[in-house]
């Protein structure tokens, strides 16, 4: 039997469709869990582990719940303007980071109680911060991190939020 069969596991549906010219466009559908009892399986009376949940779900309400007032607020802000960019931006909740893509992370988010943590998809050397607020992580040396990119943002306030949009905007342009 595999592993597959008796296991949830996540499965994302595409939708495709064919135009002229042969352009292919690919959507992605809502991802669904999959539950699939395992009663016959594992014999009853004998405790095993708990398998119902390995994969777990997080979500945007649990990375805000250790934020204040305020970086709830500056995040909701921050959440529609990304999404204002394009209506095929998806947006994940991760385990450390909220997620935002097309194809590929343009941006990741890590909530903190007093600031917004943002990570650009940008290899170093590429961003141009005409604010100098982002801080490159491979100078001196690569300093690992949760995230993609190679710069970090840190905000505190709404004139530091519309300056990391703007940074945002080139991460997104370099990634479509």
């Amino acid at each position: 039997m595999d592993t597959v069969e008796i296991l949830p596991i996540k499965i994302e549906l595409l939708r495709y469709r064919i135009y002229e010219d042969n352009i292919l466009l690919v959507e992605s559908e809502t991802q669904k869990t999959i539950k699939i009892s395992t009663s016959k399986i594992f014999e009853k009376g004998k405790k095993e582990k708990d398998t119902t949940k390995l994969q777990k779900d997080y979500s945007i309400e649990t990375h805000l719940q250790v934020a204040s007032s305020q970086i709830k607020e500056l995040f909701m802000q921050l959440k529609e303007m990304i999404t204002s960019l394009d209506e095929a931006i998806i947006e994940e909740a991760k385990a450390k980071y909220i997620a935002y893509k097309l194809t590929t992370n343009f941006v990741d988010i890590v909530i903190q109680k007093n600031a917004i943590k943002a990570f650009l998809n940008v290899p170093s050397g590429k961003l141009n911060d005409a604010y100098d607020i982002a801080r490159d992580l491979t100078k001196p040396k690569p300093i690992g991190h949760w995230g993609n990119g190679d710069y970090e943002v840190l905000v505190k306030n709404e004139d530091e939020l519309k300056k990391l949009f703007e940074l945002i905007k080139q991460s997104y342009n370099y990634n479509k």
